[in-house]
């Protein structure tokens, strides 16, 4: 007689032997899921051993349970016997989270309990605690106080991608079908999705390093997720490099970066984002890297190396949002967001990274060696390999404007007047400078 598999809700042991795991994984699996079961007298392939079985032995099972589970539950324990074989079977479930086991965490990962530090467990049950509650909510904003043009527009692609079907829709109609509203007041879903409150802020800017130092250009937009998922797209499609390829009698623009990259990024760190929490979405474009930076903690207990190599089941923190981008052809497929990156940017030559931290997750996308056509994009990245940090900061800011005082400069890259003079120095005997113009009224041009 064969159970089955292991799975993150019923786990087998071969006898009361493995007492000690068996804790472990109760404590885990009513961690992650709350409810569960478990079996002494079957192999972890599932077949069915069997094992003596008394009175006894129940009794051994009901006070290892007691003693070692924390908070106190209440299970449910039984003989059962498969083909004459007998087993114990422990039927759990529990709502005072978290759990312990001999005073240890443990989180069920796939069929496996892994052990966890106090802080991950924190962060763990605040990013549950999270998922479970915060969308639907019922938000400050009325059901009136949406962006028309946002929704309106979230349903014609929807249509035109083939996962909505085609009819004639109103603003109330997608509210109502999605779930958008309660109690005439949009859900907190529906205000950062397509409230005209300006429910989100995205910073973006452009530095001078690969350092957040020397700002070139910096703004921030409050707008809802529809709007600043375009915002910042075009903000980035804008500032980085591109050129011209002829194919025939065809003119072919070539990005950097792929859009799709920037896209897809773009839309996984708005739906796995948290929305209350102390930071907010970031894009910063340096010479030699994009970022983009999303609040809240990493969702998933899955490393993002795992996702591209496997086949993981996709963890959403907010799967209200993450369903209106899907159906919008903003998420390709779900589970699939660090899979179809690491594939494009593979493709385009291109490498990225990622930091992790307590506040939010950073996707980092490194540029590449790119000589451009257009004459109108921010820098180059392919120039100045000869010049110090500070005198590539100055040529930065000369190339933003170029009638720029030396005192402004300085403010701009933290330096003081008489640095940025010898970096002035410096840039006029390379020739990547000269001085123009009466000297009163004298303005510098760059020379490249």
């Amino acid at each position: 007689m064969n159970l089955g598999k292991e799975t993150e809700t019923l786990e087998f042991k071969k006898t009361t032997g493995e007492m000690k795991e068996a804790m472990e994984s109760i404590a885990s699996i009513l961690n992650k899921h709350g409810v569960g079961t478990l079996y002494f007298g079957v192999k972890p392939n599932g077949d069915v051993s069997g094992q003596d079985v008394s009175e006894s032995t129940l009794r051994d099972v009901s006070r290892a349970v007691y003693e070692n589970i924390k908070p106190q539950i209440y299970p449910v324990i039984t003989e059962e016997s498969f083909d004459g074989r007998k087993t114990v079977k422990v039927e759990f479930s529990g709502e005072n989270t978290p759990y312990s086991a001999d005073g240890r965490y443990y989180l069920r990962t796939a069929d496996e309990d892994r052990q966890v530090t106090p802080e991950e467990l924190k962060a763990f049950f605040g990013a549950d605690r999270y998922r479970g509650k915060w969308e639907k909510d019922k938000s400050e904003a009325s059901s009136k106080q949406i962006d028309r043009t946002a929704v309106k527009r979230f349903w014609t692609k929807a249509i035109d991608a083939g996962r909505l079907p085609e009819g004639r829709y109103t603003c109330p109609i997608i509210l109502r079908r999605f779930g958008l509203v309660k109690e005439d007041y949009l859900t907190n879903a529906g205000e950062v999705l397509f409230g005209n409150t300006h429910p989100v802020i995205l910073k973006a800017g452009i530095f001078a390093t690969d350092e957040k130092l020397t700002f070139l250009d910096m703004k921030m937009f409050e707008d809802n997720i529809y709007n600043l998922m375009q915002i910042a797209e075009e903000y980035i499609s804008k500032n980085i490099h591109w050129r011209s390829e002829i194919t025939g009698m065809e003119r072919e623009e070539i990005p950097e970066i792929p859009i799709a990259v920037i896209r897809e990024v773009l839309a996984n760190g708005f739906a796995h984002a948290v929305y209350n929490g102390r930071t907010n979405h970031e894009v910063c474009i340096h010479p030699g890297m994009v970022t983009i930076y999303s609040p809240g903690d990493y969702a998933s207990e899955h490393e993002p190396e795992e996702y591209v190599k496997g086949n993981y089941e996709s963890e959403i923190r907010n799967p209200v949002i993450a369903k209106m981008l899907f159906i919008s052809k903003s998420i390709e497929q779900f589970g699939s967001g660090f899979k179809r990156i690491d594939s494009l940017c593979k493709d385009a030559g291109i490498k990225y990274s990622y930091e992790r931290s307590n506040n939010g997750f950073k996707f980092i996308i490194y540029r590449p060696k790119f000589i451009s056509d257009k004459t109108d994009v921010t820098y180059s990245v392919t120039y100045g390999e000869d010049l110090n940090k500070t005198e590539r900061a100055v040529l930065a800011v000369l190339r933003q404007n170029s009638e720029i005082t030396r005192e402004e400069i300085a403010e701009r890259v933290s330096k003081t007047v008489r640095t940025v003079q010898r970096a002035l120095d410096v840039l006029s005997e390379k020739e990547y400078i000269r001085r123009v113009g009466a000297k009163k009224d004298s303005t510098w041009e760059v020379l490249k």
